[in-house]
């Protein structure tokens, strides 16, 4: 990386960011899908990540390597924080009248609907886990984020990222094995993103047919 890199997102360097945007888009937005299960949810939050990244510009450390850890930390406040959005507006929504029926929109989506419930099954049991684990696998799994970029992005030591991945990869695989019948093994890259979301959600050795 170009030493002078950090400097100029610092500075608010507008070519600087469309390289930033242009290598650690899709790792951003693969990150917050990780996180969000919703594929629209996952282009807000990454479009929201690098609006925040423009804003803390000048809380990005000067000096280090890849920016990506600190965006992805960026990621996960991102998409915390629209949870939290989300719960206050349903509350609201609860407390209004019942709306009229609505059209049924069924057709339309014929097509995703396999993948939709896989992704949602693999998500209750990803749930399960704590949030500590929930992240770490994020980053680390998902993320492709080595142990001390991933320390640096939860900022926790590094002997405590290898503990929660650990501990996260023996529970989700006892979950996984127990609740779907998959043979999935979460210490490789088979879930994640590579273009739509039967390769986002397809365990280990399944093939597209």
């Amino acid at each position: 990386m170009d030493p002078d890199f950090r400097a100029r997102i610092r500075a608010g360097d507008e070519s600087a960011f469309g390289v930033l945007f242009h290598e650690h888009g899709k790792a951003v937005y693969n990150h917050c899908f990780r996180l969000t299960g919703e594929w629209g949810a996952a282009e807000d939050c990454t479009s929201l990540v690098f609006l925040e990244a423009w804003r803390l510009r000048a809380k990005a450390e000067p000096h280090g390597g890849s920016l990506l850890p600190w965006l992805l930390a960026l990621s996960t406040f991102v998409v915390y924080r629209r949870r939290r959005v989300a719960r206050r507006h349903h509350a609201l929504m609860e407390r209004l009248p019942a709306p009229g029926p609505l059209p049924d929109f069924a057709d339309e989506l014929v097509g995703r609907l396999d993948d939709q419930k896989r992704l949602v099954a693999v998500r209750q049991v990803i749930r399960r886990l704590s949030r500590a684990d929930q992240n770490v696998l994020a980053l680390c799994v998902w993320a492709g984020l080595d142990y001390a970029a991933a320390a640096q992005a939860l900022d926790v030591p590094v002997g405590t990222v290898r503990s929660r991945l650990s501990r996260a990869r023996r529970r989700l695989e006892k979950l996984v094995e127990k609740n779907l019948g998959l043979d999935v093994e979460p210490h490789s890259a088979e879930w994640r993103i590579s273009g739509d979301c039967t390769d986002a959600v397809r365990p280990k050795g399944e093939t597209e047919k």
